[in-house]
């Protein structure tokens, strides 16, 4: 397949994401589905670009790269990406949120394909951090991905988490930062600006990437080239995304991350793609 081809093929993708996004948050209203509009791309590429080991029918294999989604609460995007290829029946996608379904409005481990709890935000890093040391300890090749959203920053743990990974060269951990701009209640800057991402990770030692979140040819570039990178330092891309995207209600919104979408909306949005 060309290159142009392959990066269709993953548009496309990203696109019946996006509808079967929409379609769990219509029949389970409690999912935060703004927080996963705005990572679409990043999953999509992430997981249909050939970019990272996994096994839909051994999720535990050891040699899997390791995939932390710290925003947990924002990945019920992730969750048509697992049924599509094979996790779990794509049946299941019908039960999120009901009793009896292990997809919850907010995921935990009994999900294949899922590493860690992700309920309460700040942890995924320090996480990934001890899978990423142990990894190199042990001589293995496997790499660490933590996806994290902007507001999490603001968590104390996360700048701990930066600091160690720089002075133990953690060279196979990437953390993607889904750099939306909104927090659960207004936009970041106006609770804790912690612009520029950039320079502040630099100044720690890391290996920077500076993208639009939304562009699947950018996102490969930058996720492929820190993947194969051994240069004794940690990569960060800060994906600049817009929450809720797609959706008119809910774009740019400072409350957007509490906010449903109407059932008519969704309807008028699916007709339209």
């Amino acid at each position: 397949m060309g290159n142009e081809s392959f990066i269709n093929a993953i548009t496309s993708k990203a696109k019946w994401v996006f509808s079967e996004t929409l379609k769990i948050h219509r029949s389970a209203p409690e999912t935060r589905v703004a927080s996963a509009l705005s990572c679409i791309e990043i999953f999509s590429t992430l997981y249909y670009g050939d970019l990272i080991k996994y096994y839909p029918h051994d999720p535990l294999n050891s040699d899997r790269d390791r995939v932390i989604i710290s925003k947990g609460h924002g990945s019920i995007c992730f969750y048509p990406i697992l049924a599509d290829l094979g996790f779990f029946k794509m049946d299941e996608l019908k039960n999120v949120g009901q009793e009896g379904s292990f997809l919850g409005g907010i995921p935990d481990p009994i999900i294949p394909g899922y590493e860690t709890i992700n309920g309460s935000l700040g942890h995924g890093l320090g996480v990934a951090c001890g899978i990423a040391v142990s990894l190199k300890r042990r001589k293995k090749n496997q790499n660490v991905i933590v996806i994290v959203g902007d507001g999490e920053l603001n968590e104390g743990s996360n700048w701990e988490a930066i600091n160690f990974a720089a002075h133990h060269k953690l060279d196979n951990l990437l953390l993607i930062i889904d750099d939306n701009k909104i927090s659960m209640l207004n936009f970041s800057a106006r609770i804790i600006n912690a612009a520029p991402l950039s320079e502040k990770f630099a100044a720690f030692g890391w290996e920077i990437s500076d993208i639009d979140g939304h562009d699947i040819p950018a996102l490969y570039t930058a996720i492929s080239t820190c993947l194969k990178s051994r240069n004794k330092k940690p990569k960060v891309i800060s994906a600049h995304t817009v929450k809720g995207r797609g959706v008119p209600s809910l774009e740019n919104k400072p409350l957007s991350h509490i906010m449903n979408i109407k059932s008519e909306e969704i309807d008028e949005i699916l007709r339209g793609i």
